[in-house]
């Protein structure tokens, strides 16, 4: 495994590196002790898996508030995506700002998002499906959302959402009121 770093802290792509023969590939998808290595503290205790239909279906943005927040390694295993961070954490030397990385089952890269970090993407195939590993069991009523426009954080999508939930459409612009 390849960790690279963003310009945000704590966010990673990481890439795979196969193994290939005549067969085709192996790679490692998750290692605690690659990622203790590299110095990340990563132990998912839960994972689950976004099916996505229509090519630009937009999820996002969305985090995990206090107590319940949680670090996501994502990965997308059919198809590919625009992937966003967005840093919200207070104080953060980078807040405000945003990196995006194309996931792709393809590449096999994964993206790893620190808590306090809102996480969002845009669908650019047909039947993308993405695996998120958290190192925290899901708590309802601690989920939270800002608009994936918002004109404070200028994010550059490839595409106008063609699919969206309601509840993305319409999350407030970002607030006080977001923790």
């Amino acid at each position: 495994m390849i960790f690279r770093p963003t310009p945000i802290a704590g966010v990673l792509e990481i890439l795979a590196e196969r193994a290939r023969d005549s067969r085709g590939a192996f790679f490692r998808s998750f290692c605690v002790e690659e990622f203790a290595r590299n110095g990340i503290d990563f132990h998912p205790v839960q994972a689950s898996f976004s099916e996505n239909l229509g090519r630009h279906t937009l999820r996002g943005m969305h985090w995990q508030a206090a107590p319940h927040e949680e670090v996501k390694l994502i990965r997308c295993v059919r198809g590919a995506v625009h992937d966003v961070a967005l840093d919200i954490r207070a104080g953060s030397a980078t807040f405000g700002r945003h990196v995006a990385v194309e996931l792709s089952a393809e590449a096999g890269n994964a993206i790893l998002i620190p808590a306090g970090v809102a996480h969002g993407f845009l669908t650019l195939t047909d039947d993308a499906v993405l695996e998120y590993m958290m190192d925290v069991p899901f708590a309802p009523g601690f989920g939270r959302g800002l608009r994936w426009n918002d004109p404070a954080f200028g994010i550059a999508w490839p595409a106008e959402p063609a699919v969206i939930s309601d509840r993305d459409a319409t999350w407030p612009p970002f607030g006080p009121d977001h923790a």
